[in-house]
């Protein structure tokens, strides 16, 4: 039980984890990344309440997963960009450098680019899954009215 108990404490929990690492990679980009996250999220369950809907509502749902999605990513990569560009110029004004440093620094300016391209792949695996299962309900639809 102790064992148990002090694991628990030694070992921080998913969103303590979570937390430190959107704050490590900067909150202003990584804060627009998880609100891309969350409108994203609100949109696919809205997709899928509307799978019976007409072609042209749920093909803008889709359009507007795609887009959120994409946008995360662009957020991320152009935060790496920015990210990289302070790491260069701090270690321009350092004459001496150590490895330990430098790796710090290229993990914190590659943890935006991570999120958002998770967020991006969500979007895209939601957006498959959705137009297959719609593809599904049609040809069911065209075979039951045959």
């Amino acid at each position: 039980m102790f064992l148990l108990i002090s694991s628990a404490v030694q070992h921080p929990g998913f969103f303590e984890t979570l937390g430190n690492r959107i704050q490590e990679g900067g909150t202003f980009a990584m804060s627009l990344i998880v609100i891309c996250f969350l409108i994203m999220l609100f949109l696919i369950v809205r997709a899928f309440l509307k799978l019976k809907a007409a072609h042209a509502i749920f093909n803008k749902l889709l359009k507007l997963i795609n887009q959120i999605a994409l946008i995360a990513l662009v957020v991320g990569l152009f935060n790496q960009w920015l990210g990289l560009i302070q790491v260069f110029d701090a270690f321009e004004s350092l004459n001496d450098i150590e490895p330990e440093v430098f790796a710090g620094g290229l993990k914190v300016t590659l943890l935006s680019p991570i999120f958002g391209g998770f967020v991006f792949i969500i979007g895209r695996i939601m957006t498959f899954v959705l137009t297959w299962i719609r593809r599904e309900k049609d040809e069911h639809l065209d075979i039951d009215s045959q």
